[in-house]
């Protein structure tokens, strides 16, 4: 008798360990979310109706607008496919989503299974105010690009499987192999996060050569009849086989017993309105209209998804015919009135604008109308642009608006940047002249953004254990300090005397390879035994530079024979004595028969050197503030492309051979040499002129080395100021714009 009440602990035991894990297990599965449920007994959240998306909430469908943000699938010193944000990241990341204003998030591929279990988790804790997410399918873009042909089975077989994927790891039914290098997630998919899916998105931007391909080839295929989702008359073939991509996606849904709205991704350069002012052929070679897919038997609908930015392709520009409408400001507004010409492309299909927005960088890409381009803006500027860019996408009557995006991700490349650093190396630092890594609104900064700032104020170098001192006997500087982090090299000096920009100017050289720049006029009748390949200028606001020796200026070199004049011989030689502006191309010559017009080349100046305060506690904040003087104290940062680095992580510097096949070769070098001087009344401070036919001992400065750092990186995460403004804007949105709003607007 005495072993029944043991026995029975032990049963007890038993079922309450087997209950908890069965909880825990099946907890997504018992999740809630308020539903419609069809007579087939599949659940509805979202559908379309009209233009419009609605939720079905509080026993009723209401009117939805999706105030998104797009979100990366990595984190400083990582890759898409590298388990690097953890669950716990994820969910604070969802609370300053939720709390800036948006109410779903759009992804591009299949995440980690972190995602989607933090995401749950998330929303068990916000039941009343979930928030939902877009899931996207990344299609296999290399191989549609090489091979031409959409319907090749390979690419067909592999796209299709991929879409089965997605929906698998979004329910929480399946277990994938992660593929690290090629970006692919992977892990145990066991969290249910498919009642807080919004909608699918399946694809990414068409490259017009491909589907142009794909229709020549397969001009006779027949229209695709689906289950749920069929191409109409007068689709071509490259859109039929979207339809049959769409029909796969929801034919596998539906399994799971859900039906969410579906759409394919697009982009204005395959969007279905002309572009007559376009100068480049292939930007309005070919349409992907979704007017020629239709749903057939899928409550939840179907809607159009267009990534939209005020600065590409050049149309937005040079289009007349795009520059019809005026702005709340009065403006003629290119971006305003493609934004109404699209949506009148689209009648009865809601259509959401699932990308737009500019970075916050240094390093600009494109040139828009307006001042909105691909770069060049502080985070302030960012934010200002990206109020405009929503209030005006509302205000068109668009049924969703999703930001690109929500953090930086420094593993991004720019067609204008990318033949200067190391492709396998660019997570590893911050390289603020790269603008695609910048789009964020939650910042990714260098490691010693907190420990640092930009104000003429010594006392935080102070408290730095890893700053050097370079003993540099000049004339006009007491000391002078150095350290580093991921994005840049700081320099602090102290000077003899208060510095009046205004009646004198300062000026570091910088030396990291043999030969460059032994005179000059900016020397002021000095010479160094050794060559500089850039130097720095602080002065007043126009005059305050990094400019680079010419026969070191890369941009000179590599589009010399591509739109930019021949350079003068002289400019090539070893101390040629010129310095140049620092410059990053914008835009290619263009000609006819490969334009419709000539275009001219494009270029920027990226070396100019803003005056401020890199504190963004003070309201005096600029995040593009790169040196601020206060009495005898300079503080500066230099981004490290400035300087010649390709990898400093590395110490690797773009060297002088010119350029084969575009592509630069790198040299590791020991570290950077830094010559400073003061010129005030037109002369050297301190140097008379007995002392001007001695020449400048460079090489026997100090010399400022670091150590390199392999693949663990610093950095600090911080809201930028354009997510508080965003932040302001979003919650004054409550629905979709109404046709009667619009009138009244």
């Amino acid at each position: 008798m005495r072993k029944w009440p043991k026995l029975l602990l032990k049963i007890s035991l038993v079922i309450a360990i087997v209950a908890g894990a069965f909880y825990y297990w099946l907890r997504p599965l018992l999740v809630r979310v308020e539903s419609t449920t069809l007579a087939s007994g599949i659940h509805v959240k979202f559908r379309t109706q009209g233009m419009n998306v609605e939720e079905y909430t509080n026993e009723a469908w209401q009117p939805y607008f999706a105030k998104g943000i797009n979100m990366g699938a990595t984190i400083p010193g990582h890759y898409p496919g590298e388990l690097a944000i953890s669950e716990d990241e994820y969910e604070r990341w969802f609370g300053m989503i939720q709390d800036m204003g948006s109410n779903v998030i759009r992804v591009y591929t299949i995440m980690m299974p972190e995602f989607y279990e933090a995401l749950s988790k998330y929303n068990m804790k916000h039941q009343s105010n979930p928030l939902f997410f877009l899931q996207g399918v990344w299609s296999p873009e290399e191989q549609l690009i090489e091979g031409q042909d959409a319907f090749d089975p390979k690419i067909k077989e592999k796209f299709e499987q991929e879409i089965k994927d997605a929906v698998a790891a979004v329910y929480g039914k399946t277990t994938l192999t992660p593929e690290p290098h090629s970006g692919k997630a992977g892990g145990a998919y066991k969290y249910n996060a498919g009642p807080y899916l919004m909608g699918w998105i399946v694809g990414t931007e068409w490259d017009p050569k491909m589907v142009k391909g794909t229709n020549e080839l397969h001009a006779d295929t027949p229209d695709y009849a689906g289950k749920y989702f069929s191409s109409t008359p007068g689709a071509n073939a490259f859109e039929k086989w979207l339809a049959l991509m769409v029909d796969t996606a929801a034919q596998t849904e539906i399994q799971y017993g859900w039906q969410h709205p579906m759409a394919f991704a697009n982009w204005v350069t395959t969007d279905p309105i002309a572009h007559p002012g376009e100068p480049l052929v292939e930007e309005d070679m070919v349409s992907v209209d979704p007017m020629h897919i239709e749903a057939v038997n899928w409550e939840a609908g179907y809607f159009a998804s267009y990534h939209v930015y005020p600065y590409y392709p050049d149309f937005f520009a040079f289009d007349k015919s795009f520059q019809e409408m005026t702005n709340s400001k009065g403006e003629v507004d290119s971006y305003y009135t493609y934004l109404n010409k699209l949506k009148a492309a689209h009648p009865n299909l809601p259509v959401m604008v699932t990308e737009y927005g500019v970075p916050a960088s240094v390093g600009v890409a494109h040139l828009g109308t307006l001042g909105r381009n691909q770069g060049g803006h502080s985070e302030k500027g960012q934010g200002e642009i990206d109020v405009e860019l929503l209030e005006q996408i509302h205000g068109s009557g668009y049924a969703g608006a999703i930001l690109f995006t929500w953090q930086d991700e420094w593993f991004k490349k720019t067609w204008n940047t990318q033949r200067y650093d190391e492709a396998d190396r660019r997570a590893y630092w911050y390289n603020t002249l790269t603008n695609e890594s910048f789009f964020g609104v939650l910042g990714m900064f260098p490691g010693k953004d907190e420990a640092i700032h930009i104000d003429g104020d010594s006392s935080d170098w102070n408290k730095l254990k890893d700053k050097k001192k370079l003993d540099v006997p000049t004339p006009g500087f007491e000391e002078i300090w150095a350290t580093q982090d991921e994005g840049y090299l700081y320099l602090q000096a102290k000077l003899s005397e208060p510095f009046d920009p205004s009646k004198e100017s300062i000026y570091f050289g910088a030396d990291t390879l043999p030969g460059g720049n032994r005179h000059g006029p900016e020397l002021h009748g000095m010479t160094l035994d050794e060559g500089l390949e850039t130097l720095i200028q602080l002065s007043d606001d126009k005059q305050s530079r990094m400019t680079i020796a010419s026969n070191y200026d890369i941009h000179a070199r590599l589009y010399e024979r591509s739109g930019l004049p021949e350079v003068d011989p002289k400019e090539k030689q070893d101390d040629s004595g010129i310095f140049k502006p620092w410059k990053l191309v914008v835009n290619y010559l263009l000609e006819h028969p490969d334009s419709r017009v000539d275009h001219p080349f494009g270029d920027v100046e990226v070396g100019i050197l803003e005056r401020g305060y890199s504190d963004p506690s003070r309201t005096e904040y600029n995040s593009k503030a790169m040196w601020q003087v206060q009495g005898q104290v300079l503080e500066m940062r230099i981004p490290w492309m400035l300087l010649g680095f390709s990898d400093p992580s590395a110490l690797s510097v773009i060297n002088y051979n010119a350029p084969t096949k575009n592509k630069f070769e790198k040299t590791h070098v020991k570290g950077v040499r830094f010559v400073p001087w003061i010129v005030k009344n037109d002369g050297v401070v301190g140097r008379d002129s007995s002392a001007a036919a001695q020449p400048v001992q460079v090489s026997a400065m100090p010399l400022y080395t670091w150590q390199g750092w392999e693949d663990k990186v610093n950095y600090v995460e911080r809201p930028k100021q354009s997510y508080y403004m965003m932040k302001e804007a979003l919650h004054k949105i409550n629905g979709p714009m109404t046709t009667s709003d619009q009138s009244g607007s």
